[in-house]
């Protein structure tokens, strides 16, 4: 038995003392034939250039010639890598058949793209530098036959010495005119493949080499001698300076503030202010070095038409992502066709049928409980109108969303109102109510006293006989708050044009069937003096009129959820509070490092569909400040919920449930959590994908880190943190409440709610978006009316007219369709998503068995979940997510298909 150490591991191989010249490579891995090769020449076996014969091995089940060359010391061996490249993506081949023919004509000429190998364990004594192959060039006409698809793979074959160990790396020049997308490298006899899934510039744009490394995953001090140094140099390529433009073809990662919002040189309507920093803390975003505007040195100037924002090259979207925006966006652009000729009239909703009609008709009836009647009239309509209906349909009226689909009277409902709260598009605001009257902890000496005008009066005869202090003592009263987000900004909201909000406050009781029941609206406007209150409260109707107040008062809660929704639980919490994490990823933690390869897919398309955002969503005159109540006050929403707000230690689910009170803490229940509320339909399914992705999490962790040690030494990790901290999150960098990581535990705790935060939490918050809010009434994200009282002009208004009252407080027309086809757009899944507990990357791992096995758990683990899902929307106890016209709730379902399916959950943010 001989053994042979090839970098960490140890290959035991029985060779005999002699060996045939006859015995062939074919079926041997490449440490395996780098020893024979050694061994034979030790024994004599291969003899001179002149008299060496061929070896025969296949690839592919196609022969491949390998001729060892000899000379006093040294053997050559022919080694054969398949290299795949992405089709769909690939060069203009009209550019590049210059280059071709003259490859053709010149073929000792280096040109094209050139390859080489660089080995991870052996280092050349006389450069010191790891050793390389020979150059190869990638010749176009050596394709191999493939099953087809979008990627097209090549033969290319690299010239080795005997002793050059194993490769770990390659690096790649293009010497075209265009970039090209590499997908993957793979070499025969080597178990780990290089996943490339990169753009590969042309060399006159980035004269430097590519490097790739093999997937293989090294922890910092584990890095093979001969990759160490080209480890540290891809990290400081994707680092970059932090100075001068950044073009499309740059890969470098950086940080600056928002202050690219706003575009001054247009008026001083579009003024905004920065977004980050002591006066408005957030985030940072990913640099784009664009130079100043004309008006404001300090704001970033704004893109032209023809313009694509800068993320690093690999951060853009597919083809298939772009295809399935680009097809929202034309449906959005012809589905407000007929509404705006319609608007030339009146931009406000006459009636519902004004609503109704925004929608498919036939799909909204076929949804409608009907009689025989229906199908009679079905089969009397002519064919070929139906077609010309459903063509016309298609593509000028909205899907009716799944809110109205059973139900369409549904928004009317109290119940509902509640469900909302639990099995809605925001599960995240509903918490505890902790005192009574709930109290304000705003600034009295900037903001006034904030004294609640909830009295007992008006919630105790709602109670089932309990008084309000029973009530709370046993966990049954519940509150939607958003005085403190709102209040300080509605006297700017209030003076823009066709915007009305309160600050509200809404009270819920818990009913024995595990529903939740309103029962008090407060309805809050800065006080005009100290010695005046300009609050009401509103409580379950009693007659017509206050139905209809009581209606005005639920929609402006709506109003106030929708916004909170939308800019601190979905833009802040997931997408602008993920994206200092990743570019810290991106700087300081190599491809090679397990944790990268860990949240990789959990990364995927995030910082591209954040610079989207930053042109088109939360800018100046964007889609958030047209659609929302708070206008051009939005992001300062962000910003006060995160300075004042947000933490990251109570970012993860189980934290955030007991901050809310809605859960406590108890380790006889399953996840060490007992619910106030039972049927809570986001926290039950939430945290079992929580404890899936908590189980997952740990076993990787304590696989690559045996103890606190090795967590404390890893130079990438500790920088990558540090820096997503201190540099990511600089405005509340030193804050207490930051978690440690000095041991695995921590590690496991912050990985698994990065984890969490990017994918099921985003996708709670964000795939509903359009099945619960694409009727408007059910949830206007803006109001543009107050709630008339007795004594203003508007109240004779009201009383005569009450729908046309509502239906004028809530989005114009032309509003609702925009806003409409934005949501339809941003909650559906494009063909090409990637779903938690699917992975394409696990030959990272091969010959890891524990990982194998942990992400094989993971995913059954996963699809048990979902089962679980599908039992529990069928259980008639479950009265907030199985009932008469009650919606399944399925945002947390792991799978989708393609498009608005109000379920699925991403492995990242994708939208």
């Amino acid at each position: 038995m001989s053994a042979f150490i090839v970098g960490d591991c140890q290959l035991f191989t029985p060779f005999p003392r002699s060996l045939p010249r006859s015995h062939s490579l074919q079926h041997t891995n490449w440490p395996t034939r780098m020893k024979i090769l050694q061994l034979r020449k030790h024994l004599g076996v291969i003899r001179s250039e002149a008299s060496a014969a061929a070896e025969q091995y296949t690839v592919n089940n196609r022969p491949v010639k390998t001729t060892p060359h000899v000379d006093q010391k040294l053997v050559a061996l022919s080694v054969t890598a398949l290299v795949t490249i992405r089709d769909n993506e690939i060069r203009n081949l009209k550019e590049m058949m210059p280059q071709l023919m003259s490859d053709a004509l010149n073929p000792k000429q280096l040109g094209g793209v050139v390859l080489q190998l660089v080995s991870s364990t052996e280092i050349d004594p006389r450069a010191m530098k790891p050793k390389m192959s020979k150059e190869a060039i990638l010749d176009w006409s050596m394709k191999v036959p493939t099953a087809g698809g979008e990627t097209s793979t090549y033969r290319v074959d690299f010239m080795v010495e005997s002793e050059f160990g194993v490769p770990g790396a390659i690096t790649v020049c293009n010497k075209y005119q265009k970039e090209f997308f590499l997908e993957r490298i793979a070499i025969e006899g080597v178990v780990h493949e290089f996943a490339c899934n990169s753009w590969v510039q042309a060399e006159k744009v980035n004269a430097g080499k590519r490097i790739f490394f093999s997937n293989k995953a090294y922890l910092p001090w584990e890095t093979p001698a001969g990759l160490k140094e080209l480890r540290d140099e891809e990290l400081r390529e994707l680092q970059g300076d932090g100075k001068g433009l950044r073009i499309p073809s740059d890969r470098a990662y950086d940080y600056d503030v928002y202050n690219d919002l706003g575009d001054p040189d247009q008026g001083i309507e579009y003024v905004r202010p920065t977004l980050g920093g002591e006066k408005n803390p957030h985030p940072r975003r990913c640099r784009t070095g664009r130079p100043p505007t004309g008006t404001d040195i300090n704001a970033e100037s704004r893109l032209n038409a023809s313009q694509s924002i800068y993320v690093p090259r690999d951060e853009a979207l597919e083809k298939g992502k772009r295809d399935a925006f680009n097809l929202g966006k034309l449906k959005g652009i012809l589905r407000n066709i007929i509404p705006s000729l319609t608007v030339a009239e009146s931009d406000v909703f006459k009636g519902f049928s004004d609503l109704n009609g925004l929608y498919k008709e036939r799909t909204l009836h076929e949804m409608k409980p009907r009689d025989g009647s229906h199908e009679k009239n079905k089969r009397s309509f002519p064919k070929i109108l139906r077609k010309v209906q459903d063509s016309v349909e298609e593509f000028f009226k909205f899907d009716p969303p799944q809110i109205i689909s059973r139900d369409t009277s549904c928004w009317l409902r109290d119940d509902e109102f509640s469900r909302q709260a639990l099995a809605g598009i925001n599960p995240l605001s509903i918490e505890i109510l902790k005192d009574f009257p709930p109290k304000s902890k705003l600034d009295p000496s900037i903001y006034g006293a904030q004294e609640s005008a909830l009295r007992e009066e008006h919630i105790e005869g709602h109670l089932n006989g309990m008084s309000v202090q029973q009530a709370m003592e046993e966990n049954k009263l519940f509150i939607l708050d958003y005085h403190d987000m709102y209040l300080p900004f509605l006297n700017q909201i209030n003076s823009l044009e066709d915007r009305k909000a309160y600050a509200t406050r809404t009270i819920f009781f818990l009913t024995p069937m595990g529903t939740l029941k309103p029962i008090a609206i407060e309805l809050s406007l800065p006080a005009v003096d100290q010695n005046s209150s300009a609050n009401q409260v509103l409580t379950p109707p009693v007659d017509a009129t206050t139905h209809w107040l009581w209606q005005l008062g639920k929609a402006h809660v709506c109003s106030n959820d929708s916004g909170v929704h939308q800019l601190v639980h979905h833009w802040l919490r997931t997408h602008a509070c993920m994206e200092p994490f990743i570019i810290a990823a991106h700087r300081h933690l190599s491809v090679m490092h397990p944790i990268y390869k860990l949240l990789d897919p959990h990364m995927r398309y995030t910082l591209k569909i954040n610079a989207m955002a930053r042109e088109t969503l939360i800018n100046a005159g964007g889609i958030i400040e047209t659609n929302f109540t708070a206008g051009k006050y939005c992001m300062q929403i962000s910003c006060s919920a995160y300075g004042n707000w947000w933490r990251f230690d109570q970012e993860n689910l189980p934290a955030d449930l007991i901050r809310r009170g809605i859960a406590v803490p108890d380790q006889t229940q399953a996840h060490g959590l007992r619910l106030l509320i039972e049927d809570y339909p986001y926290a039950t399914d939430g945290l079992l994908i929580w404890s899936a992705i908590e189980d997952l999490v740990q076993t990787y962790v304590g696989y690559y880190y045996k103890d606190a040690n090795a967590v404390c030494s890893d130079l990438e990790l500790q920088s990558w943190y540090n820096e997503s901290i201190n540099v990511g999150h600089a405005d509340l960098r030193h804050a207490s409440w930051w978690p440690k990581l000095s041991s695995p535990v921590d590690l496991t705790s912050i990985i698994t709610t990065i984890i969490w935060l990017a994918s099921a939490q985003h996708a709670a918050l964000n795939f509903g978006q359009y099945p619960y809010g694409g009727y408007v009434p059910t949830r206007p994200p803006l109001m543009r009316q107050l709630i008339p009282k007795e004594n203003d002009p508007e109240y004779k208004i009201f009383v005569r007219d009450p729908q046309g009252y509502f239906l004028s407080s809530l989005p114009s027309w032309s509003q609702t369709t925009k806003y409409m086809a934005v949501i339809d757009i941003i909650s559906s899944h494009s063909p090409d998503e990637e779903y938690i507990g699917a992975r394409k990357d696990l030959s990272t791992w091969s010959g890891d068995t524990e990982i194998i096995e942990a992400f094989y758990r993971f995913s059954m683990e996963i699809r048990r979940i979902e089962k679980e899902i599908e039992k529990k929307n069928s259980d008639i106890n479950l009265r907030n997510r199985f009932g008469a016209g009650i919606s399944p709730y399925e945002l947390l379902m792991p799978s989708s298909g393609p498009g608005v399916t109000c379920r699925g959950v991403p492995n990242s943010i994708t939208v």
